[in-house]
């Protein structure tokens, strides 16, 4: 009788994996605004210390990139220092997209709270679920 052995391998990680997630969450963060200011009608503006300022297109593809970017980042430098990389991030990334949402607070009306809550809730299931599903350890 044969013994199998299980044996571990380790993904390919590529730079264009990720950046493929990056890209992902921009559209999908475009979509969701797009679809809540062209078509549902919602206007979007945060209070902030000068003032109102109104949630353009731009600012959703910059923050979103930015957010999938350092998701990225920290993925891959907690694994160059651990083998459970990819659960501590999760737990962290889980926690700082809880905690983003209180950012939607200074949003102008609870419509645009609603949207900006539907913003920060797209681009952190696109990132946690791309980047988890690229970077987690397969046994075969």
């Amino acid at each position: 009788m044969t013994e199998l052995s299980a044996t571990i391998r380790r993904p390919a990680r590529t730079w264009t994996n990720d950046l493929v997630t990056v890209a992902a969450a921009v559209v999908c963060a475009l979509i969701t605004w797009a679809l809540a200011t062209q078509l549902g009608g919602i206007v979007l503006e945060v209070r902030d210390a000068s003032g109102l300022r109104p949630v353009d297109g731009v600012a959703v593809a910059m923050v979103a990139a930015l957010a999938a970017l350092l998701g990225v980042l920290s993925l891959r430098l907690l694994e160059r220092f651990t083998p459970k990389a990819l659960p501590i991030w999760l737990g962290v990334a889980i926690a700082v997209a809880l905690l983003s949402l209180l950012g939607t607070l200074g949003a102008t009306s609870p419509a645009a709270t609603g949207t900006l809550m539907a913003l920060h809730s797209v681009v952190a299931a696109v990132v946690i679920l791309g980047l988890g599903r690229s970077h987690r350890v397969r046994s075969e």
